[in-house]
This record gives structure tokens, sequence and C-alpha cells, in this order.
């Protein structure tokens, strides 16, 4: 059965900012056209939105991840990696430019968790952007989590600057350039003692983060980045296998998952 928010909404959104993190990855910052009445405090971690690119560049949404939600300034954050025609069209959207995006989608991470228990939260490429929100929210609860980041090279790391404001950060690079050389789960950090792990990034880095946590019997929630045409569970493009359900549509059922419903 498919999952669907009952708060799931669709709206234009104005871009505030769009900084341009490297040649191919810029932050979105948007907030709702109708800025009184539309409040975002409703976002949880590790959702996503269907974005619309602006321009008729594609046909179908976009989803991205939700990077973060300012209350103070209502707005959300988008991290946008070009790697298409929406992407691109997207990448390059200027201040004051409208956008229709539906939000928020899928269910996110565990986040009601004891005040003692230790996290480790470790992102690749892309798939940083969840763990912002994701973090700031555990910090709020008064848990204090740990990341770990991995790229290719010290240039591919986005954000640092962010994830430091919010817990200790620890790096991985694959040319040894920045932190600690070789993939994330050759750094000495994640073999420490942790409650739960949360990661979210490329799927062989995901599924060897599993195999980590499985190995030292620790909670693992992974979120999935399959490809999501509708984000509704109508176009079945999105589908996982599970141990329990079956097939399921990652875009409802997820794209939060325990490492324990998943045919890893």
């Amino acid at each position: 059965m498919n999952k669907i928010n009952s708060n799931t909404k669709s709206g234009t959104f104005i871009v505030t900012d769009n900084q341009q993190l490297s040649s191919t990855y810029s932050l979105l910052i948007l907030r709702p056209e109708d800025d009184i009445d539309l409040k975002l405090a409703d976002f949880k971690a590790g959702q996503f939105v269907e974005v619309l690119p602006p321009a008729n560049s594609t046909f179908l949404r976009r989803p991205i991840s939700v990077c973060n939600v300012d209350e103070t300034t209502n707005t959300l954050w988008l991290l946008i990696r070009d790697a298409g025609a929406g992407t691109h069209a997207l990448n390059a959207s200027r201040p004051g430019q409208k956008i229709d995006i539906i939000y928020p989608l899928g269910h996110g991470f565990s986040t009601t968790l004891p005040k003692a228990s230790k996290v480790l939260l470790i992102g690749g490429g892309v798939g940083v952007a969840p763990l912002i929100y994701l973090g700031r929210k555990l910090k709020e609860a008064g848990i204090e989590p740990i990341f770990l980041l991995g790229a290719r090279s010290k240039s591919d790391l986005l954000l640092l600057d962010k994830f430091n404001e919010i817990g200790k950060v620890f790096c991985s690079t694959d040319d040894g350039s920045f932190g600690t050389p070789g993939v994330v789960t050759q750094n000495p950090v994640i073999n420490d003692n942790y409650d739960i792990m949360f990661t979210c990034g490329p799927m062989p880095m995901m599924k060897a983060v599993a195999k980590v946590a499985q190995q030292n019997n620790v909670e693992c929630e992974v979120s999935l980045e399959n490809v999501m045409g509708c984000g509704l569970g109508a176009c079945l493009c999105c589908v996982e296998k599970t141990k329990d359900e079956g097939n399921v549509c990652v875009c409802t059922e997820g794209p939060v998952f325990n490492i324990k419903r998943l045919l890893w």
C-alpha cells in the first residue's frame, strides 16, 4: 500500500539565493511565494521534494533531498548536482525566479532517540545533503551528531562549514587530499561504538556502510536514491525489494529504510 503523507502540498517557491559551490554543485535557497501563510516547519529530516525545473527544460519533476529548513527565514535549502537538463536548469536559476515544488514527500530518518545515543551520520557526494537537517534536528533533541563525509578529493567535499557548526566532522577522500585516505568504511571512526548509523550517498557506499553496521551489531538507516519520476507512488520507477512487503515504492515507503528491511 502506498503511504502518501497527508500534508503533501504543491506550491510556488521563489529563489532567494543560488550559492555556486563548484562548477557542478549549487546550494539553492527558496522561500514560499505565499510566505505569510505557508510555513515549512513540518518538514522531517530525510524527506524530499519534487521540483519542476524552470524554462520547460524537462517534462518530469526532479526529486531533491531536503538539505535544510531555516525556520527563522522560512526558507528551504536544496543541494543541486548538475547531472542533466533538469538539474542544469535548476543550477542556473537566479534570485527572483519562481519554481513549482511538491512537498514534503516520503518518510524520513528516526530522530526520536534517547539523549545518550551515540550516532554517526555518513554521507558521500550529493548524499551529504539530508545530513545537515538531520544533524540539526538531532542536536536540537540533545544528541551530539558525529559526521563522516566522503568524496573523491578535497574539492568535492561540500558544505563543511555548515557541518562543523552542528557537530564533529571526519572526512575521507579517495586521493588522500583531505582527511583519511580511502573510502568512508576505511576511516577508523566508523568502528567506534554507536547506537545507530544514518547514511546517504552512492549505493556501493551505503551497502558497505550497512555491512559494517551489521558486523558491529549497530542499527542503520539508509536513504535510497532510486529514480523517482512522480514522488507519489504512481509511476513505479523507484521500486525496491524488501524482506517484509516485497516490492515497494521508495518515494512513499522511504526514501529512508532500516537496513533490516532491505535485501542487501
